[in-house]
């Protein structure tokens, strides 16, 4: 009992396991999309949500935009709501999704309206669909709402058919995604009367929306996009359950046109009549050609007219194919089926009838192979269409195919010679062995057409020489008829498969060079720094491929093109490659030579475009004879410039992350500065008003005892302005980088003592702890610097620490440097605070409450580098600081 059952492909089936694992992790989304606000929605994704719950499923609600709309808000009711969180910005306090709080709640299922939105300045992604993409990821289930104007790729279409340009889209890669899309549909007439009757906005606003967007022919055309794209959705998945399946036969669910064409004359005339019958049919075409070694070897000027077809089929809108193998059919066939192709169009054969009797016919095996696929043929002329350049003339047989004939001509000639000498040793058979064995050495080193001659001139050969009556080709016995049939089918069969492996081979051998050189240039790309490392990195290598110069145009700040450093060639530094590269640019599209913008250029210019728009230019400088470039080299060069066009908006896009790091930190220490200055300023400025006030009132009661400590307190806030206003203009220093250290030799005991006398009575009550060996060497500092470095550490020690506690001052010389600490016995540092408490306006969690800009450490940290030195801080044994410095000590000079 046989089962006619397709078995799947294994390959296929292991893939959809591996993708399968991979969704099992993963949550599943679901999208429902509508052709624009109004339609429901959200309104159809929270009557789901109230179904799962009257299943007892759970469902929480993440964010939901209702826009005031009654019914809507009505089946809010019962399900549970996750609290947004409130951002501020601007002085105005935003509510946005709270991503952190619906992971850590971990629901099964969470829904988030609007996929498209931008969240507020501050948030941790820019996009909602990023929020969404890292709850998937976690593997939360999804359900979300889209509007199909939204989606990247038709953006610019929407804004062409509604002149509103679409300001917030997700990438389309996002939503192919998408485990499932329900298409929420409704007619435009029914939508209007929404807008008229204030159930989408409020009736000031829907009046302007009737008069903007919401005109029907908008609705229209938005609704066609919306069916379009969910029935491409639909068509994927059917295609993937195909090949899982092994579906080999076609499901005409939608037309889809293939165009086969060959290297002829006919080949552009069969291209524009595909053109005509896909959009009679409104089907997707696809123009292929099948690259057999036949064609191979046909002459140059030949070769040219496949090509020039394909470019013809992409500037009418279809796509090209290029497929390499030795049946024709077969590889159409399995294209057609493999694309669901419901149409073959093809060429009516233009030679003469006995050639299709004898070699056979094309159409006709086609015909016979094709199945449950339609096959169309339309006649064409064999002659090159009116008004086409005359292609140069070229020989019947080139001088190459001369060669090839030749050498076949000697190989057999040698073997027969071998076959001389050994004809004393080996029978009739093993002779025959000899020239089989050269047939096949003849086709493996020039070809099929070479080892057909060598197989009817070794047969011929084999009996002239070998078989009675000897130097005739007279055959004695009739045996000897069947071993010239056998042996020259036979010859045939070895020369055929034999090129077939070499050019298969052949094949494989240049798919390997570009996946190799492809994967050679992303590692490179991947590896490489700026954009002019990255441009010289790909012109290098794709040069070397196409062996001819190339060079990379690179926008400058202003937006002018200017080709990277290391890529220029002298040929292609004018004003008029310069000209072409920029209309490229601006057009996103290729142009110069080989196109048809500019075909005059010395270079082909392809525009490096991305999602955001074009990051440059790259430029291949044509050869001599100004041949076009062959499809697969285009696309093979379009591959290469997708590579250099991600590399270069990675690095765009991190040097963007890293200025707005930047430009987040500076507003971090802007509002940090002016909060702490403001108080820091405030406060000794209030006690200095305060007590000169009471100072200046004629109050004889005031005894002198209370005016002194009215003074000093006068004095030592004034005292503590001065450090404030001083550790601000030391920091600015040191940002500007215009601290330059005046170094000297210096004894480390005049500074601690120098520093100790600076800090007079802000150390009163404390005991202080010295440990300077005598034998100290002398360090080349700047003793005002370094004195300045030992006051903040002290005083950062009398803030934090509580009264009465020791403070050490100790230093130790090791012969190549010197180690200075202060240490305390405070509550110390908390884990991982020992590098944050460097930074600029940073405190320590145990002095969140001391009075002080956060400036102090950051001074000495930026004095001490300066220096050429280092600081470190971390926990001493028994509780407290311990702050170390490090300084390199050269050698004191000699003292007569």
């Amino acid at each position: 009992m046989t089962n006619d059952t397709p078995r799947p492909d294994p390959d296929a089936l292991l893939a959809r396991v591996h993708e399968e694992e991979g969704r099992s992790a993963r949550g599943r989304l679901k999208i429902f999309l509508g052709m624009s606000a109004g339609v429901g929605k959200t309104y159809a994704m929270l009557q789901g949500a109230q179904e799962r719950r009257a299943l007892g499923l759970p469902v929480l609600v993440g964010w939901v935009e209702t826009h005031g709309r009654a019914e809507t808000e009505a089946l809010l009711l019962g399900l549970e709501r996750l609290p947004p969180r409130p951002v501020a910005y601007r002085g105005v306090t935003l509510s946005e999704f709270d991503l952190d709080g619906a992971l850590a709640r971990r629901p099964a299922l969470i829904l988030v309206d609007e996929l498209a939105h931008t969240n507020a300045p501050g948030s941790r992604h820019a996009k909602r669909w990023q929020d969404v993409a890292e709850l998937l990821q976690s593997g939360i289930d999804v359900w979300t709402t889209l509007n199909v104007q939204h989606l990247e790729s038709l953006s610019d279409v929407v804004a062409q058919i509604t002149g509103v340009p679409v300001r917030e889209t997700l990438p389309d890669t996002f939503v192919r995604q998408a485990d499932e899309i329900e298409l929420i549909d409704l007619p435009p007439d029914e939508l209007l009367q929404r807008l008229r009757d204030g159930k989408v906005y409020l009736p000031e606003t829907a009046g302007r929306a009737l008069e903007q967007f919401f005109r029907k022919g908008n609705l229209i055309a938005l609704r066609e996009l919306a069916l379009r794209t969910t029935a491409d959705r639909v068509d994927a998945q059917m295609q993937v359950w195909r090949r899982s399946e092994a579906r080999e036969t076609t499901w005409p669910v939608t037309e889809r046109l293939v165009v086969s064409i060959s290297s002829s004359p006919s080949a552009m005339q069969i291209v524009r009549a595909g053109s005509r019958m896909a959009a009679r049919l409104r089907a997707e075409w696809t123009v292929v050609w099948v690259d057999t070694p036949r064609q191979q070897a046909l002459p140059p000027a030949d070769r040219e007219y496949a090509p020039n077809a394909l470019r013809l089929a992409e500037s009418l809108g279809g796509e090209t194919v290029r497929l390499d193998g030795h049946d024709p059919v077969e590889e159409l066939l399995a294209y057609a089926r493999r694309r669901n192709a419901t149409r073959i169009l093809v060429g009516k054969p233009g030679r003469f009838w006995w050639r299709d009797r004898l070699l056979g016919s094309f159409v006709d095996e086609l015909v016979r192979r094709s199945g449950e696929i339609d096959v169309s043929v339309v006649s064409a002329s064999a002659e090159p269409p009116p008004g086409a350049a005359p292609a140069p003339a070229s020989p019947a047989v080139p001088p190459l195919g001369w060669r090839r004939y030749g050498g076949a001509a000697i190989a057999v000639a040698l073997t027969t010679l071998a076959a001389h000498f050994a004809s004393p040793f080996l029978p009739h058979s093993s002779i025959a062995m000899l020239y089989l064995l050269g047939v096949a050495a003849v086709a493996a080193r020039w070809g099929r057409g070479p080892a057909a001659l060598a197989s009817l001139l070794g047969v011929a050969a084999f009996d002239f020489f070998h078989v009675p009556p000897f130097l005739t080709f007279a055959v004695a016995d009739s045996e000897f008829i069947v071993t010239f049939v056998v042996m020259l089918v036979i010859g045939l069969l070895i020369g055929t498969l034999t090129a077939r492996i070499r050019d298969q081979a052949l094949a494989a051998r240049r798919h390997e060079q570009e996946a190799v050189a492809l994967y050679s240039l992303s590692r490179e790309l991947a590896a490489t720094g700026p954009a002019p490392e990255l441009a010289t990195a790909a012109a290098r290598r794709i040069g070397a491929l196409f062996e001819r110069p190339a060079a990379i145009f690179l926008p400058d700040d202003d937006g002018r093109l200017a080709l990277a450093e290391g890529t220029r060639d002298p040929a292609l530094t004018s004003d008029d490659e310069r000209a072409v590269a920029t209309w490229a640019f601006q057009h996103a599209q290729r142009a110069g030579w080989g196109t048809d913008t500019l075909p005059g250029a010395a270079a082909v210019h392809l525009p490096l475009a991305t999602a955001r728009g074009a990051v440059g230019v790259l430029a291949l400088l044509a050869p001599a004879d100004r041949r076009p470039l062959r499809p697969d080299q285009v696309h093979l060069l379009e591959a290469f410039g997708n590579q250099l066009a991600l590399a270069l908006e990675r690095e765009r896009l991190a040097a963007e992350a890293e200025r707005a790091r930047l430009r987040a930190e500076a507003e971090r220490l802007q509002s940090a500065l002016l909060s702490s200055v403001s108080h820091d300023l405030r406060t000794p400025l209030a006690s200095i008003t305060g007590a000169a006030s009471t100072l200046l009132e004629p109050d004889p009661a005031l005894p002198p005892a209370a005016r002194r400590e009215l003074t000093e307190m006068i004095y030592d806030e004034a005292e503590r302005l001065a450090r404030l206003v001083g550790n601000l203009l030391d920091m600015t220093r040191l940002a500007s980088d215009s601290l330059a250290p005046r170094r000297e030799w210096q004894s480390l005991e005049e500074i601690v003592g120098a520093a100790i006398h600076r800090l007079g009575r802000r150390l009163d009550g404390r005991e202080l702890q010295l440990d300077l060996p005598a034998e100290l060497p002398l360090i080349a500092v700047d003793g005002v610097l370094f004195e300045q470095v030992l006051i903040n550490l002290v005083e950062n020690a009398v803030r934090y620490t509580p009264p009465g506690t020791p403070i050490t001052i100790a230093a130790r010389a090791d012969g190549a440097s010197l180690e200075l600490s202060v240490a305390d016995r405070g509550p110390g540092l908390e884990p991982g605070e020992e590098r944050e408490i460097f930074e600029k306006f940073r405190r320590g969690a145990a002095g969140r409450e001391t009075r002080g800009a956060g400036l102090g450490l950051a001074i000495c940290r930026g004095i001490v580098e300066a220096h050429g030195g280092t600081i470190a801080a971390g926990n001493r044994p028994g509780g407290g600081a311990l702050f170390r410095i490090r300084l390199p000590l050269e050698a004191p000079p000699r003292v007569p």
